[in-house]
């Protein structure tokens, strides 16, 4: 068990003196949890590579997933990547500080620990003020997860950080609830045409009104590949995961909601206790069940935002099974499915 210090940051009023104490100990080799715009970030000094096996360590995350490195000022990517290609200053112009990660060529100096051996790099210049000014404090390039258990789902709040890394970590910055609410969208701009690797807060709409033409890795549609050397975070492996299992059925809205039903009653009938992830337009038509509404269909910014956050409560409420409406997979709809995909590893009913 590690010592676990908790320093309160408010985010509209930031007391630098506190965040100090937390960029000290990044830069002395120590983790510390802080909010992004994103979810929350379990961070360590990205060059020093005995401090980045201990997020490996507290996460119990696999050595081969790479970690994105996260900077404060577009100065500090100078060093860490072989070129800046003219795709990228388009993009980070437009878009950073903010929820989108790079990848580039890597420059000799960022340790093979952080790529899972590969010779390309992630990064991305957060928007949050406590992440930015505590990586601007700190004075070293910070490699940051998403600061939970490898596996579960994303923290949005510092209750999630707290529950899964108080005694795994040094310091745990609380700031608050976290905004977008899915990690970074993951481009690789290594090739002549950039790809999505991971679909998040910008999307691929976004992206080809600035660059034109983006393609979308199939890995990302397809299940997790056993030999997968993975490019990006969250490409090989299940993730997202709450303690229940979790069941997705797609098709027409109405049939969804009448096959919830059908599962649940038999669910129910068998002892199981379910949980129905719901949307305000479908809440009131499930005659069972615990039912968590994510927020309006026609604002995806609420349903990414709370989507983390409600597969933790149906974990606090001991649910044993989670039916799940899905998402029409474009715009912000194609990073909220990849989600629920991988949550509920890959289980799907058509109906």
């Amino acid at each position: 068990m590690t010592k676990t210090i908790l320093i309160n940051i408010d985010k509209d009023n930031i007391d630098t003196k506190k965040l100090k104490h937390a960029a000290e100990i990044l830069r002395a080799g120590g983790t510390v949890t802080f909010p992004t715009e994103t979810v929350y970030g379990l961070g360590a000094n990205a060059l020093d590579i005995n401090a980045v096996k201990k997020i490996f360590e507290a996460k119990g995350r696999p050595s081969d997933n790479p970690l994105i490195i996260h900077i404060s000022n577009y100065e500090d990517l100078n060093e860490l990547v072989l070129e800046i290609p003219k795709n990228a200053e388009k993009i980070i112009n437009e878009f950073w500080p903010g929820p989108l990660t790079l990848i580039f060529n890597k420059s000799s100096i960022v340790p093979g620990i952080i790529t899972g051996g590969l010779n390309t790099v992630a990064i991305r210049m957060p928007a949050h003020p406590i992440a930015k000014l505590l990586i601007e404090l700190a004075k070293v390039p910070v490699a940051a997860p998403s600061a939970n258990l490898s596996g579960k789902p994303s923290p949005t709040k510092e209750k999630h950080v707290k529950d899964d890394l108080m005694g795994r970590v040094d310091a745990i910055v609380c700031g608050g609830d976290t905004a977008v609410g899915v990690e970074s969208t993951v481009l690789d701009i290594t090739s002549d045409i950039p790809m999505i690797l991971r679909p998040g807060g910008v999307t691929k709409e976004e992206l080809e009104r600035i660059i034109g033409r983006v393609e979308v890795d199939p890995a990302i549609e397809g299940t997790q590949k056993k030999h997968l050397i993975p490019k990006s975070p969250g490409m090989k492996y299940t993730h997202y995961s709450p303690n229940a299992d979790v069941i997705l059925l797609s098709g027409d809205l109405e049939d969804i909601i009448t096959g919830i039903e059908k599962i649940r009653k038999d669910k129910e009938d068998n002892g199981y206790r379910v949980g129905i992830m719901a949307t305000d337009e479908t809440k009131d038509k499930y005659e069972g069940g615990i039912v968590i509404s994510l927020g309006s269909r026609s604002n995806l910014e609420t349903v990414a935002s709370n989507l983390f956050k409600v597969l933790r409560e149906f974990d606090e409420k001991n649910i044993d099974v989670i039916l799940a409406e899905t998402f029409e997979e474009k715009g912000l709809g194609q990073a909220i499915m990849n989600r629920l995909i991988k949550a509920a590893g890959y289980n799907i009913l058509k109906v």
